[in-house]
């Protein structure tokens, strides 16, 4: 059993939202606060492969996906780089570090990966650009194909 309408569009639209403004926190934290720069050092210190790319792909990914699932445009694929990117850092970084984010765990890393996961599955829903212009391209039923 799944939510009603409108209500599991209204969810997967606080999902979204909610996620976006999270990733673009953090990849403008990457881009602004540490610069490319920075975030490589961060990066090349906690032993990330090449952690230049690494650091690009991250900043990308988190700015880049994250306002792309803000508004729901090319939402699976921009979601699927997200879980990717939560991916590495889980494995080159957190894992080892247990669960609770305050010891440098996974918990944070994981729940991202998983939420944006989630979403690649079930979509960007109806509110949202995704959601607009999948309506548009559905055939309209006439009276008589009814």
């Amino acid at each position: 059993m799944t939510l009603p309408k409108p209500t599991d569009d209204i969810a997967v639209l606080v999902a979204r939202v909610l996620l976006g403004v999270v990733l673009m926190a953090h990849g403008l934290q990457k881009l602004v606060t540490d610069g490319i720069g920075g975030t490589t050092a961060s990066f090349q210190a906690m032993g990330i492969p090449l952690p230049t790319v690494s650091a690009l792909y991250a900043t990308v990914a988190e700015i880049g996906g994250g306002l792309l699932l803000l508004v729901g445009l090319a939402t699976a694929v921009a979601a699927i780089l997200v879980a990717l990117d939560m991916a590495g850092a889980l494995v080159f970084v957190h894992i080892s570090n247990g669960v609770f984010v305050q010891s440098g765990g996974w918990e944070l890393v994981g729940l991202i990966g998983v939420v944006a996961l989630l979403i690649a599955a079930v979509g960007a829903g109806r509110f949202s650009i995704d959601g607009v212009l999948a309506a548009r391209k559905r055939p309209e039923r006439s009276d008589a194909a009814a």
